[in-house]
């Protein structure tokens, strides 16, 4: 790849924001770093090799831009199964083994991006991650609220932890006082300090990070201490354990099981938790780039594999992507991957010379930033918000937590998915939807010639089963175009689909571009959150269609409002001023709806459905059609592109009309009606030239009204915006034409 003096410049501008960003993650990933390690029952150091390693190999192979890695949240609950199961009661050895599965999990994570299997987290329902996730965050607070109130040996399973948690803080009112009671205070303060720094307003105390704060403090309280001559009341078991020669004390990896169920089931869940989390979290991230840019996905899974491999020969857990550090990376101003680089190298620098000020941290201060990470990871907030979702996504979350609580994070995540696939089952009464139509083509995109739009339909249905047929589609265009999506042929979409479709036109708006969805107005939902699930039925079935509102005829209400039109959503079924105009002559009409009515001028745009052909040939369509009645009579006309619909207005008894003066408009057009004398005189030389300057449409005059037509389907709501401004100017020009007067 040839690198040009610009983008040289353009490193060397950005380093001293990169270098700062770098410095800024550091402090963040430092406690982090050592507090998940000791999360999984590893040494320190292990949670701080993978933000090295991975900081600096990523940095330089990856295919993001501002991401960061090292170990993550996700993957505590994993590693401390696998080290405390391996080991068989010890841990050391325990953790040996896991060193082994480390590096068999990045094999397999390169092996996933040399596959091009970047798509992995797509077939996962949403609530299911979030279920997920839900569960990590519970078993790491389980597990770090007793070492934050100072009891470091309460063991057992994530249920049993949480249960003890009343004894725990009932044996602290019982105690005499002594190192634990002093461990469990610097605990408390240190979540104090986690839960209210976003409360405080002054700009110097967020200089520095809130986890980095609980460091600094409880090192100054240790040195306070010695400075006063008073006895540090904590005990040296209840400190960060270094080695007084980290380097030295590296451990390695022990492939002694490597052939043993436990630790091939280690591997896929170690593989499978931060493939998920490091897909998750680059997806994320990219939304949160300044410069909007995509990451190549393929190519980091691949340079985390490698990092991740080389982390465990060092002694080091899994390098992922970590959504939280990242997040910090871009606000403080990071452009490129040398920040990763110099946030591994700060934090090589803190390891190396702080030794001795790392070994007077309390692990109930780390235990407390544990604590608050599991929280928010679990927080009420999340239930909250996927209830809003629908009565279902509960269902699916709570199935998730469960079933990882009471089993592992494999057959949580299985459990999620089944219940999300019953439920879907259930919904739609019918399993040979998803059966008969899974591996079937159900996307079908073109761009449209005349105003540059790209247009997919979605048939059948759309849910995490098949999304990643769409997303290949929309991955494929930049993100600069304009966007049409029609779900009006789509029995079903999920919840996962919308969440992620609103992700792209996010995306979409941010580059410039437009995206936008139809035709879901006759799908039936529980809920009124936009990211629903949503099931088609029968118009004649639908309770008020204010029930079912989608986003399009939210924006439908917002543009009548614009322009101090009425908007009526319902469908009304008198539509015989329909068939005064050719077009709709030889076509059953069933009903018109979403209506934006100027009621002063009797103007309207509808989205109408209609139906051509009889038998096997017949075919529902749905289209958007602007009416547009005239105060005084005009000859009887159409216009549509050349040959479009000859056939049909040549039975009608009508003859083409050349317009004087304009071979061009004549060869693109064609124009017929019966008084083709009366004609020409309405075609002025403005409105050619109006007609030539804009997108085509079909116009048609029934001598008393204008009918104006785009396409055959229904339009978004900026296309309708145009076809508004069209019509009206369109109109003007037509009654100021010397033969209107």
């Amino acid at each position: 790849m040839t690198v040009n003096k610009d983008q040289i410049g353009g490193f060397v501008k950005g380093l001293p924001k990169n270098i700062f960003s770098g410095f800024v993650v550091s402090l963040i990933a430092l406690p982090l770093g050592l507090g998940l390690a000791l999360a999984s029952e590893a040494p320190p150091i292990a949670g701080i090799i993978p933000a090295v390693v991975g900081g600096i190999l990523v940095a330089v192979l990856g295919g993001s831009h501002v991401t960061i890695t090292g170990p993550g949240n996700g993957l505590v609950i994993v590693l401390l199964g696998a080290i405390t199961t391996l080991g068989g009661g010890d841990l050391y050895q325990g953790y040996l083994f896991t060193l082994a599965a480390v590096i068999c999990s990045g094999v397999l994570l390169m092996l996933l991006g040399f596959l091009k299997m970047g798509r992995l987290a797509d077939f996962f329902p949403a609530s299911t991650i979030q279920g997920m996730l839900a569960a990590i965050g519970i078993g790491i607070l389980a597990k770090q609220f007793h070492i934050m109130i100072g009891h470091n040996n309460e063991a057992g399973n994530i249920m049993t932890l949480i249960l003890h948690i009343p004894s725990g803080l009932y044996s602290l009112w019982e105690s005499d006082g002594g190192s634990v009671v002093a461990a469990a205070i610097v605990g408390v303060i240190s979540l104090m300090i986690m839960a209210f720094y976003g409360k405080i307003r002054s700009k110097w105390v967020h200089l520095i990070p809130a986890p980095m704060w609980i460091l600094l403090l409880s090192i100054g309280f240790h040195y306070l201490c010695s400075f006063l001559a008073i006895p540090y009341p904590i005990n040296k078991e209840l400190l960060i354990p270094i080695p007084d020669n980290v380097l030295a004390s590296l451990a390695y990896p022990d492939f002694g099981m490597a052939l043993s169920q436990k630790f091939i089931f280690a591997v896929f869940a170690i593989t499978l938790i931060a493939g998920i989390e490091s897909l998750l979290s680059i997806k994320a991230v990219d939304r949160l780039d300044p410069a909007n840019r995509h990451s190549n996905v393929n190519k980091d899974l691949k340079a985390l594999g490698l990092a991740t491999v080389i982390s465990g020969f060092l002694g080091g857990l899994n390098v992922v992507t970590v959504i939280a550090r990242s997040s910090v990376n871009v606000n403080t101003g990071a452009t490129n991957r040398s920040a990763s680089f110099f946030h591994a190298m700060f934090l090589l620098a803190f390891v190396l010379l702080f030794q001795e000020q790392l070994r007077k941290i309390p692990l109930s201060a780390l235990a407390a930033i544990l604590v608050y990470t599991g929280y928010k990871l679990a927080t009420p907030a999340l239930v909250k918000r996927i209830a809003g979702v629908g009565k279902e996504q509960i269902l699916i979350f709570f199935s998730t937590v469960l079933a990882t609580l009471l089993t592992n994070l494999i057959t949580g995540i299985a459990v999620g998915i089944l219940v999300t696939f019953i439920i879907h089952v259930l919904v739609n009464k019918s399993i040979l939807l998803f059966i008969t139509h899974l591996f079937k083509p159900n996307i079908l995109m073109f761009r449209e010639a005349d105003g540059g739009n790209y247009f997919i339909s979605v048939k059948h249905f759309c849910s995490f089963l098949n999304f990643y047929k769409l997303k290949n589609k929309l991955d494929a265009i930049r993100e600069t175009e304009e966007v049409v999506l029609d779900f009006s042929m789509c029995s079903f979409v999920d919840h996962t689909v919308l969440e992620g479709l609103e992700n792209y036109r996010q995306i979409f708006d941010l580059k410039g571009g437009h995206m936008e969805l139809i035709g879901l107005d006759k799908h039936e939902t529980d809920s009124v959150h936009p990211f629903a699930i949503r099931k088609i039925i029968p118009f004649r079935a639908l309770k008020p269609i204010e029930w079912y509102f989608t986003k399009r005829q939210e924006d439908l209400k917002a543009t009548a409002a614009d322009f101090d039109w009425k908007y009526i959503p319902k469908k009304q079924s008198q539509t015989a001023f329909l068939r005064e105009f050719v077009f709709f002559s030889s076509k059953e009409i069933s009903y018109c709806y979403n209506q934006l009515e100027d009621v002063k001028n009797k103007v309207s745009v509808f989205d109408v459905e209609f139906t051509e052909g009889e038998f096997i040939a017949k075919e529902v369509i749905k289209s958007t059609v602007m009416y547009l009645p005239l105060p005084s009579s005009i000859p009887v006309f159409t216009l549509d592109k050349e040959g479009l619909l000859a056939l049909l207005y040549n039975l009608s008894g009508f003859e083409e009309v050349e317009v004087p003066n304009h071979p061009d408009f004549s060869k693109r057009f064609r124009l017929s009606g019966e008084d083709p004398e009366g004609i020409s005189e309405v075609f002025s030389d403005e409105l050619v030239l109006f007609l030539e300057s804009h997108p085509y449409y079909h116009v048609e005059s029934n001598g008393n009204a204008l009918l104006i037509l785009k396409k055959e389907r229904l339009l978004s709501v900026k296309e309708i915006k145009r076809m508004i401004y069209f019509g009206q100017q369109l109109k003007k020009i037509l009654l100021q034409s010397e033969y209107a007067q």
